[in-house]
Parts: C-alpha cells; sequence; structure tokens
C-alpha cells in the first residue's frame, strides 16, 4: 500500500501542479473564458487512465494462465520503463515545468482556446496512464486488489489537496527536493516490478530458469505474514528469488540509481537569487519551479 500510496502522490502531484499553472496563468492573463476548455482536457484524461485500468483489469479474463502471466510480465517491464522516464523527466523539468506549460498555452490562445483541451488532456493523461499501469503491475504482483487501490486513491487526494493549498497560497514545497527523494524510492520500487515481471516470464515459459533459485526466505519471511505482505506490496520482494529475476533487479538498480544520483547533484545547485517557489494565485506572477 505504501509503494502504491507514493507512486499516487508523486502522480498525481505532478498533475495537479500542471493543472495550477495552466489555471493560474489563463487566470492572470484575463482569459478565464477558456478555464472549461482545461478542465475538459483534464476529465478526458481522467477517463482515458480509467478506461486503460479497465481494460487492463478485465480485458485478460478468458485467457490461458500461461498468457496472462506473460501479459503480465511484458507490462510490469513496460511499467518499469514508464516511471524510470518520469522520474529522470521530472527530474530535468521541474526546473521549468511553468515555462514549459506557459509556451503551449500561448500558441494554443487561439480564438476560443480550444487547443487547451489538447495541452491538459496530453499533460495529465501522461500521468494517467503511467498510474495505470504501474497500480495495475502493483495489484498483479501482490494478488490484492483493495490495498493497491486504496493507496493509490489516497495518495491521489493527498495530492489534489496539496495542489489546491499551492494554488491558494497556504504552503510551499521544495519541489526539487521532493522529486528527488521520491525519485530514488520509485527506482527501487521500479527495480521490483522489473523483478515482478522477469519472473512472470519465467512462469509462462518465455524465459528460462524458473527452478534456478539464487535464495529461498521463505521460512523466515513467510508470504503470508505482515512482514512478508508488507515488503512484497512495498518493494514487490520475493522470498523465493530467481537467479534471473536477481540479476535483473541488480542490473537495473545499479546503473539505475547511480545515474540518477550523479543527475541530482549535478542539479542540485539552486540558481543565484532564486528563491524557492510554487504555483501562484491570481494575484502572483507565474514562477519557475525551482528548488
Amino acid at each position: 500500500m505504501l509503494a502504491n500510496y507514493l507512486i499516487g502522490l508523486r502522480e498525481g502531484l505532478e498533475a495537479a501542479l500542471i493543472v495550477t499553472i495552466l489555471v493560474a496563468y489563463v487566470v492572470k492573463i484575463g482569459r478565464r473564458d477558456v478555464l472549461p476548455r482545461i478542465w475538459a482536457g483534464v476529465g478526458l484524461a481522467v477517463l482515458l487512465a480509467l478506461g486503460i485500468g479497465a481494460v487492463l483489469t478485465f480485458g485478460t479474463y478468458g485467457l490461458s494462465s500461461a498468457a496472462r502471466e506473460t501479459i503480465g510480465g511484458i507490462l510490469s517491464i513496460a511499467a518499469t520503463g514508464l516511471v524510470t522516464w518520469m522520474v529522470f523527466w521530472m527530474l530535468r523539468t521541474a526546473r521549468d515545468l511553468s515555462g514549459h506549460l506557459r509556451g503551449s498555452i500561448d500558441s494554443s490562445l487561439t480564438g476560443a482556446g480550444l487547443g487547451l483541451v489538447l495541452v491538459a488532456f496530453i499533460a495529465v493523461g501522461r500521468e494517467g496512464v503511467e498510474t495505470a499501469l504501474f497500480i495495475w503491475a502493483a495489484v498483479q504482483a501482490t494478488g490484492e486488489t483493495t490495498m493497491p487501490l486504496a493507496g493509490a486513491a489516497l495518495g491521489i487526494a493527498t495530492a489534489a489537496g496539496l495542489g489546491w493549498l499551492i494554488y491558494a497560497g497556504m504552503v510551499k514545497i521544495n519541489l526539487a527536493k521532493f522529486f528527488t527523494w521520491t525519485g530514488g524510492i520509485l527506482i527501487v520500487v521500479a527495480a521490483g516490478v522489473l523483478s515482478y515481471g522477469v519472473h512472470e516470464l519465467q512462469e509462462a515459459g518465455v524465459l528460462p530458469g524458473l527452478n534456478a533459485l539464487a535464495f529461498n526466505v521463505s521460512a523466515l519471511v513467510p508470504p503470508d505474514s505482515w512482514y512478508g505482505t508488507l515488503l512484497t506490496g512495498t518493494l514487490n520482494f520475493s522470498p523465493a528469488t530467481t537467479w534471473l529475476a536477481l540479476v535483473a533487479w541488480l542490473g537495473y538498480t545499479i546503473p539505475v540509481m547511480t545515474l540518477f544520483v550523479l543527475k541530482s547533484r549535478q542539479g542540485g545547485h539552486p540558481r543565484s537569487g532564486g528563491p524557492e517557489q510554487t504555483a501562484p494565485t491570481d494575484r502572483e506572477p507565474v514562477p519557475e519551479l525551482a528548488p
């Protein structure tokens, strides 16, 4: 549940910041008439995420066990790739997210501003699709539905509340530090999802080595124990791990985490004279999201 709360919080906060910047900018320039277009794009993005979640959930019914395991393995690996891309994209973009979005808004504010529907849809829809795919992979890995979905829902609700507070000017968050710390945690979570995906492909017979175990600590960490469930739900830890799954976990975690730390340190120096800023109200200038 904790991992799903984190992914819901992080993805939800990204989406909330995007919506906040879009709304604040059009209010600042006196184009309140296009606000319904922004919310229309947000609504379509939410429907897209829910639709993808429904397809992933119900689309595998009637398939053989091997087919479901193959699909689950492939989508888990795809979810790992998406989360990795998202972590590095936000690490690179957080400093000038508002500037990037303002450029998109300016180019879309023609006539009735219908282009803003597409801007909001793409910006928020990307977060929604990533969330749906990652949460689906977590549900498959744990074999539960209630706890992962509840964790993700709580994370998204928290993010929505933070987004409103930021817009109202009541709180300020060091976004660079937030996305750096959560990014590092999500890399570890994504490594577990990747390892699970490899194991699923082994179960389906697509990859070899199902019976070649690197370790088996089921006696020390029973899968049905509270701590076994916690490790599975947060890190996708398997007490019986194959060599191929272990190699995949190490082969992903070591280079990706190393690159992430190096990139974080390179971008960790604030610009001179740049105070910490957040999304504005309609009385404030639209900021750069500097740390």
